[in-house]
């Protein structure tokens, strides 16, 4: 990092809120999915013909390996009718 660089300072020593928020807003909608899926007898094979994705990649997003784009998070709050906090 170079002395001057202001913005990577900065990031380094507050951190990104806005990665932050998404961090939490990921956990949050997978969390929600899950409690969707039990809640609705749902299987992830369901969820994952729903959106279109492949089954593994449920896996991941509700494991909290993958991270879900804004997209994905709209699809997932329309079909699921869950709404991130």
């Amino acid at each position: 990092m170079e002395e001057n660089d202001f913005v990577a300072i900065w990031l380094e020593e507050t951190g990104n809120p806005a990665i932050e928020r998404l961090s939490q807003l990921n956990l949050a909608i997978a969390a929600k999915a899950a409690a969707a899926i039990a809640n609705n007898e749902l299987t992830e094979q369901d969820l994952a013909i729903a959106l279109d994705v492949n089954p593994d990649e449920i896996k991941r997003w509700l494991t909290g390996r993958h991270t879900f784009s804004m997209t994905i998070i709209t699809e997932i709050a329309a079909k699921l009718e869950v709404l991130p906090e």
